[in-house]
C-alpha cells in the first residue's frame, strides 16, 4: 500500500479545525476535478458514507468511504476520525487526529491507499501522489477563511 503521513500545526483552536478537515463537501473544492456527495444524513457519526468522485468524462471512478471512528476534540483531548475506503479501484483507510496546542492546534493525517489494477512496485509512487494530492488539500481546507465554514 503506498502509505503517508501529513503533519501540520495551525493557528486555529481545535474545534475550528476539526470543522474543517471534516467537511467532507469541502474537500472537493480543494482536489481537481471532484465533487463530493455525501451518503448519510448528517450529522457525521460512525456509519457516516460519502463518495468522491474523481475525473472527467468517461475516465471518473468513485472513492466510497465510511467513517469507522467519530471523537470530535473535546475538553483538550484531541479529535479522531478514521475512514475506511471501500471502493472497488480504491481501497485502504485515513486517520485524522487533531490535537489542542496552546491557541493552536496540530493536524496529523495518516493515509494507506491502494489502487487496484495497480503492481505493489508502485506503491512508493502512489504514496508520492497521495502526499501531494492530500496535503494541498489540507492546506487548502486550513487555509480557508472562517466565512466559509
Amino acid at each position: 500500500m503506498g502509505a503517508f503521513r501529513l503533519t501540520r500545526a495551525v493557528a486555529l483552536p481545535a474545534d475550528e479545525v476539526w470543522s474543517r478537515v471534516t467537511d467532507w463537501r469541502g474537500h472537493a473544492a480543494q482536489v481537481p476535478l471532484t465533487a463530493v456527495r455525501v451518503v448519510t444524513p448528517p450529522p457525521t457519526r460512525v456509519g457516516t458514507r460519502f463518495v468522491a468522485r474523481s475525473g472527467v468524462g468517461r475516465a471518473r471512478f468513485d472513492d466510497p468511504m465510511e467513517v469507522s471512528r467519530w471523537e470530535p476534540p473535546a475538553g483538550g483531548r484531541p479529535g479522531r476520525c478514521r475512514l475506511e475506503k471501500c471502493g472497488s479501484v480504491i481501497t485502504g483507510w485515513a486517520e485524522i487526529e487533531v490535537l489542542p496546542e496552546g491557541p493552536g492546534a496540530v493536524v496529523v493525517w495518516v493515509e494507506e491507499l491502494r489502487i487496484r489494477f495497480l503492481p505493489r512496485l508502485l506503491d512508493p509512487l502512489v504514496a508520492r501522489a497521495g502526499r501531494l494530492v492530500f496535503g494541498r488539500a489540507l492546506d487548502g481546507l486550513l487555509r480557508r477563511s472562517s466565512s466559509h465554514v
